[in-house]
C-alpha cells in the first residue's frame, strides 16, 4: 500500500542509520522493494541455527502548518555487535521538542556504541543495557545539543542467540507474533510509560510533577480528579507532566532520553527490559514508533503483518493503513517507523540449546497502548508479571516471555540510579 500524495515510504531521511554489513544478503545480491526500496537483509544466529530477515522503513509526518518539518525519527540496525555473530540490535528512537531530531539520532548513534564497548554485556545483558541508556543520557546532557526541552524516546531489541532482551524508554513498543494454535497472537514486549500507569504516576508525583491534561490546566476540566480512564477512552487530551508552577514541558511520557527539564520532575532514562526466549513460535517481532501504534492496536499490527511473506510489504501495508487512520482522524499525522524481523528456521532442539552465556534476566514491562496497562495476560505463553512502585529507587514491571510453557527464570536486575564504569 503506498502512501498518499504520492509519497514513497521508502524515502529515508539522513538521520537513518544501518549497519554497512546489512546490504548483503547470503548471495550478495540486492533487489530493491518496489514500495519501500529496500532489500531484504538476512543474518544468521549460528548458534541457534537460524536467520533473521529484517528491513526497515520510516515516513516523515504530514504537517500541513509545517510542510517543512523533518523526520524526528531515528532507527539503527546493528549485526554482531562486539564481533559476535550471534548478537544483533534493533532500534527506533522518536524524537521530540524543536532538536527531537538531532536528539534521536544521537542516541542511534551512542546507545549501541556505548552497549557494544561493555565487556560485561555478554554475561550482564540487562545491566549493560541499563548502564547504556544512563551513559547516554548524560552525554546527550553534556553535548552541544541542547535538550532542555527535547528529547527521544527509545524502543529496543537485542537478539542475544535465542533470546531477546527489550529495552524500552518512552511509549513506542516491540510486539512479537506467536502462534498458538490456528491464531497467531500478539503479545507486547514493552510496555507504556506513562501517566496512565498508576507506578509511573505515583513516581513522577513524588518527583514533584504536577499531572493534568490539558483541559485540565486549561480550567475546562476539574485538576482535582487525578483519574483518566485509560488511552483508549482519553488519549485525545492525555494527562502529562508540568513543573510546579509553569505551564512546561507537558510531555505524556514518564520515561525518555534527554529532556533535562522534565528529568527534574521524574523522567528518567531508566530503561525497563523484557526477556522472551525465543521457540519455534515465535514467527516474526515489529519495533515500531508510536506513529504506528496511535490508531492500530498491536494485534491489528500482527494481522496485518501475517498476511506478507515478505516483511517489505508488511511495512508498507501498516505504514499505509497508519498514514490513512491518522488523516482520517486528525489534520496531520506523526513520523512512522517500523522494523520487522522474521524467525526462520529456529528448531525446537536449537531453541533449547545454551548461547553460552548465563542469560542474566530482567526488570521489564509489557504494556497494552489500546488498553488497560498494568494486567498480565496469557495466550499461549508463560507470562510472569508484576509491578513494584517502591518510591525510594526507579523500578519498573517484571516480565519474562516463554513460549510453550517453557519454565522462566525471574531476577532481579540493578536499579542503575547511574552509570557504570565498564572499564
Amino acid at each position: 500500500m503506498g502512501c498518499v500524495h504520492g509519497k514513497c515510504c521508502g524515502r529515508f531521511p539522513k538521520s537513518s542509520d544501518v549497519d554497512p554489513r546489512e546490504f548483503r544478503d547470503h548471495g550478495g545480491a540486492r533487489k530493491q522493494h518496489i514500495l519501500t526500496e529496500r532489500s531484504l537483509e538476512i543474518v544468521p544466529v549460528p548458534s541457534h541455527s537460524f536467520n533473521l530477515e529484517y528491513t526497515v522503513l520510516t515516513q516523515k509526518g504530514y504537517y500541513p502548518d509545517s510542510p517543512d518539518k523533518e523526520n524526528q525519527d531515528s532507527f539503527c540496525v546493528k549485526t554482531q555487535v562486539q564481533g559476535n555473530p550471534n548478537i544483533h540490535f534493533f532500534g527506533v528512537f522518536d524524537g521530540h521538542g524543536q532538536l527531537g531530531t538531532e536528539c534521536s539520532s544521537f542516541v542511534k548513534d551512542r546507545l549501541v556504541e556505548v552497549l557494544a564497548d561493555d565487556p560485561t554485556l555478554p554475561y550482564d545483558p540487562v545491566g549493560a543495557y541499563h548502564s547504556a541508556f544512563l551513559t547516554t543520557n548524560n552525554e546527550l546532557h553534556s553535548s552541544v545539543i541542547d535538550d532542555t526541552m527535547s528529547g527521544t524516546t527509545a524502543i529496543t531489541v537485542l537478539v542475544f542467540g535465542n533470546m531477546l532482551y527489550v529495552a524500552n524508554v518512552g511509549d513506542s513498543r516491540a510486539v512479537i507474533a506467536v502462534k498458538d494454535g490456528n491464531r497467531i497472537v500478539a503479545e507486547d514486549m514493552s510496555c507504556d510509560q506513562t501517566p496512565f500507569r498508576k507506578d509511573e504516576y505515583e513516581r513522577v508525583k513524588l518527583s514533584g510533577a504536577r499531572v493534568l491534561s490539558v483541559d485540565q490546566v486549561e480550567g475546562l476540566k476539574d485538576p482535582n480528579i487525578q483519574s483518566w480512564g485509560d488511552e483508549e477512552s482519553e488519549g485525545g487530551d492525555p494527562p502529562r507532566l508540568w513543573v510546579p508552577n509553569g505551564m512546561y514541558p507537558g510531555t505524556a511520557f514518564t520515561r525518555s532520553v534527554g529532556d533535562s527539564t522534565a528529568e527534574k520532575i521524574g523522567v528518567v532514562a531508566t530503561p525497563e527490559v523484557s526477556v522472551v526466549q525465543l521457540t519455534p513460535n515465535h514467527l516474526f517481532f515489529v519495533v515500531a514508533s508510536d506513529g504506528v501504534f496511535e490508531f492500530l492496536s498491536s494485534q491489528a499490527v500482527v494481522n496485518m503483518a501475517a498476511k506478507y511473506s515478505d516483511p517489505r510489504d508488511a511495512c508498507a501495508a501498516i505504514a499505509g493503513e497508519s498514514y490513512k487512520l491518522w488523516l482520517e482522524n486528525e489534520n496531520r499525522t506523526d513520523d512512522i517507523t517500523i522494523i520487522i524481523v522474521h524467525i526462520k528456521g529456529l528448531s525446537n532442539s536449537a531453541a533449547g540449546a545454551s548461547d553460552g552465556t548465563d542469560g542474566s534476566t530482567n526488570r521489564g514491562a509489557r504494556r497494552r497502548r489500546k488498553g488497560n496497562s498494568g494486567s498480565s495476560f496469557n495466550s499461549g505463553s508463560e507470562v510472569f508479571h508484576s509491578v513494584r512502585s517502591d518510591s525510594s529507587e526507579i523500578q519498573s514491571c517484571q516480565l519474562v516471555l516463554s513460549m510453550n510453557r517453557n519454565p522462566a527464570i525471574v531476577v532481579p536486575s540493578p536499579t542503575c540510579q547511574s552509570p557504570r564504569n565498564s572499564d
